[in-house]
């Protein structure tokens, strides 16, 4: 069957609903005209979405829709027995059952349900571990790390099933493109409908204490992660480009790098309920509104204030995120000798622009974190946790 953006599956809509718009003309009885005015509803529809998956560039094909759509493809392995069975050895990490020498070579992606001892919130997280995480040589070395949000609207799998991270990150490492970290990826809004942009809601969810202090904290005590701090980088593209930067100046303890993907730089109003409306996240506070507006906290930002080094991608195409970008760049000079800024010819605010810079920001940011490691093992007072 052709893919959601081929040219012969829109064809193929408008030559079905052709047909049935001319049974539904040449029908004589009233039955098999109402129902090829109900079939002819059925690829207009598709035509429509598959417009709206061609215009962002979301789902290249069908395997990718279906993965989405029905939460597959982003499970750790099958359910299967602990111990052996014939040549496999299976083992459980973290309540996912994984094959030790399949996961030596392509890394796992584990499927967790964590719970904040702060925020008491429970999110799904979704967390890719390296090929090294298996592998003798790096038994134990603790891994540097890489917190990965999504847009809205969107789930933390489009990381998975439309960006394809993992997929990505193992080519950069066969490549010797990069160097191995894990990648968390959590639920930033906790639904499709909800819009939380990481922040703490006032009389709401405690969502930048989640994401910041929570699960940092709970990556770091169950898996063979390096503590919260310089060895942790953040990232996110369009709302997830926004909690990148403020999360990481907000909490430039916990965060050494942040990745800034067609990011914006003002906070706009949160959209909660059902059905949705839209909340001044911060109760009407203008001090908290100042402090968690990128462009303004970091010009108050004093020296020697932890933040961390950051990078920015955009769209070319895109003027709106290009000239945010533009002046958030000049902003962060200020603090930083050296802010790098990357952008897309002809992207947009797309998923084509994210897939096409999150390789360049891992081939940025991974031996950085890396680097982190190897200092801070050597000097373990330089970071502490949050």
């Amino acid at each position: 069957m052709p893919g959601p953006q081929s040219t012969l599956f829109f064809l193929l809509m408008l030559g079905i609903f052709g047909a049935l718009i001319w049974w539904l003309a040449v029908a004589r009885q009233t039955v098999f005209r109402v129902l090829a005015a109900c079939l002819a509803f059925v690829p207009a529809m598709a035509f429509g979405v598959a417009a709206v998956n061609k215009y962002y560039d979301y789902y290249q094909n069908w395997s990718a829709a279906f993965a989405d759509l029905t939460n597959r493809g982003v499970q750790a392995a099958p359910e299967v027995p602990s111990g052996s069975a014939g040549n496999v050895r299976f083992t459980t990490v973290l309540g996912n059952q994984v094959d030790e020498q399949l996961a030596a070579q392509q890394g796992v992606t584990l499927h967790l349900q964590v719970t904040g001892q702060l925020s008491h919130i429970t999110r799904s997280v979704f967390v890719y571990l390296p090929p090294q995480y298996f592998q003798a040589a790096y038994r134990h070395y603790q891994f540097p790390a890489i917190e990965l949000l999504h847009g809205f609207p969107g789930q933390p799998q489009d990381w998975i099933t439309v960006i394809g991270v993992p997929t990505i990150m193992q080519a950069l490492l066969r490549q010797h493109h990069a160097k191995p970290a894990v990648l968390v990826m959590p639920d930033a809004n906790g639904g499709r409908g909800i819009s939380l942009q990481c922040l703490n809601q006032a009389r709401g969810p405690q969502d930048a204490t989640f994401l910041a202090i929570d699960l940092p904290r709970y990556i770091h005590q169950k898996l063979r992660v390096f503590r919260p701090g310089r060895a942790w980088g953040i990232g996110g593209y369009s709302e997830g480009g926004y909690c990148a930067a403020n999360l990481g100046l907000q909490h430039g303890n916990v965060f050494g790098y942040a990745g800034v993907l067609s990011g914006y730089f003002k906070p706009d109003d949160n959209q909660l309920g059902s059905p949705p409306r839209l909340v001044n996240p911060f109760g009407g506070s203008k001090w908290l509104t100042r402090r968690n507006t990128p462009v303004d906290f970091i010009q108050s930002v004093q020296p020697g204030t932890p933040i961390p080094q950051f990078w920015l991608g955009v769209g070319a195409g895109d003027r709106a995120d290009a000239r945010n970008a533009v002046i958030f760049q000049q902003l962060a000079q200020l603090h930083q000798p050296s802010v790098q800024l990357h952008s897309v010819p002809g992207g947009g605010h797309t998923m084509y622009t994210w897939r096409a810079l999150v390789p360049q920001m891992l081939r940025w940011m991974t031996p950085r974190l890396a680097a982190a490691v190897g200092y801070e093992t050597a000097h373990p007072a330089a970071g502490k946790s949050p």
